[in-house]
């Protein structure tokens, strides 16, 4: 089933916070986000700012996503979180997100970063969504140690095209 896509507003920050949780792989530990205070930057008042860009997914009535990017640093590019919860893993709900994202950001921003596990099957997630990997940034996670690096991702600049655009409400009187 193909999920449906919705636009995250400032008002469902709740969603955010939720989705942080998967997208560093808490869901895998006993820990809760409040345990890990840095990375309340990722998610702390998401949407109150137009550097804040995201989407959530719903499939079979539930939240089974999140994606976002914001702006931390005016001279860098914003950061990528993304997260799906387990059950509803290996569906392509990631990948449909990230591929709305990318038109979404693009009218925005020349590019993104994503910080993700240095293992093969998180890389060729990311280089299969045309990410590619920064040299010399291997790094641990906050949450566990682990190695992660960062990966970049250039934008496409295409003007963005809603449903509604050139709609002339004059027209269907014709």
């Amino acid at each position: 089933m193909k999920p449906t896509l919705y636009f995250l507003r400032s008002s469902e920050q709740k969603i955010v916070t939720d989705m942080l949780y998967y997208a560093y792989r808490l869901d895998e530990t006993d820990k809760k986000v409040r345990d890990f205070p840095e990375l309340e930057t990722y998610s702390r008042f998401y949407g109150l700012s137009s550097k804040d860009l995201g989407l959530y997914a719903l499939s079979e009535h539930k939240i089974a996503g999140g994606a976002w990017i914001r702006l931390l640093r005016e001279d860098e590019p914003p950061i990528l979180t993304i997260g799906v919860k387990p059950e509803f893993r290996k569906m392509g709900i990631g990948s449909a997100m990230l591929e709305q994202l990318f038109l979404e950001a693009g009218a925005i921003f020349e590019s993104m970063s994503v910080t993700v596990l240095n293992n093969e099957k998180s890389i060729s997630f990311f280089k299969k969504h045309g990410f590619v990997e920064v040299e010399n940034s291997l790094n641990k996670s906050l949450v566990d140690e682990s190695e992660v690096i960062a990966m970049l991702k250039e934008l496409p600049k295409a003007r963005v095209v809603r449903p509604m655009d050139g709609y002339n409400p004059q027209k269907w009187m014709d």
